[in-house]
């Protein structure tokens, strides 16, 4: 097994017991001063305060392990923008957002995610000011990624 791997299975309960989802774990120059970088979700965006105790509670579990031998740094980020999504609570997190979408035929649709449900969703497409509406199935989604909206109706 790889120490990322070995880490994963490692902070992986321990982040969820706190109510947070660990992305991934990633380690750089293993050996000598490594880098952990982990990146922790929630079902809605982490604040400063929540990061903080996440890295505290990561922090604990790796001083008490023997994987990383040696001194690391120890990063603890959120998902970017440009995270793709692939699980339900990623469309769920991305209700009202514009999400651009590749179809497993290959086709595309950039559209807004105005319902989500188990297995499907609808989305709204705005063509030139006027609105159609998709049902897309969650399973016929091959790459999902949120667009980046300066100004949203309806938001300061």
């Amino acid at each position: 097994m790889s120490l990322t791997q070995s880490l994963t299975e490692l902070l992986k309960p321990a982040v969820e017991n706190a109510g947070f989802f660990l992305e991934e774990v990633l380690v750089t120059n293993p050996g000598n001063h490594c880098i952990l970088t982990c990146v922790v979700d929630a079902l809605k965006p982490l604040n400063l305060d929540e990061v903080t105790v996440v890295s505290h509670l990561i922090s604990e579990f790796l001083d008490q392990s023997t994987l990383i031998d040696g001194a690391f740094t120890l990063e603890v980020t959120s998902p970017g923008v440009d995270r793709a999504l692939s699980e339900h609570r990623h469309f769920e997190k991305n209700l009202t957002r514009i999400i651009a979408m590749v179809m497993k035929d290959g086709s595309t649709l950039t559209a807004r995610l105005t319902e989500l449900r188990e297995d499907d969703a609808t989305f709204i497409e705005n063509i030139k000011g006027r609105f159609k509406t998709h049902n897309v199935l969650l399973a016929d989604i091959k790459r999902a990624q949120t667009q980046v909206e300066f100004t949203r109706k309806g938001e300061s």
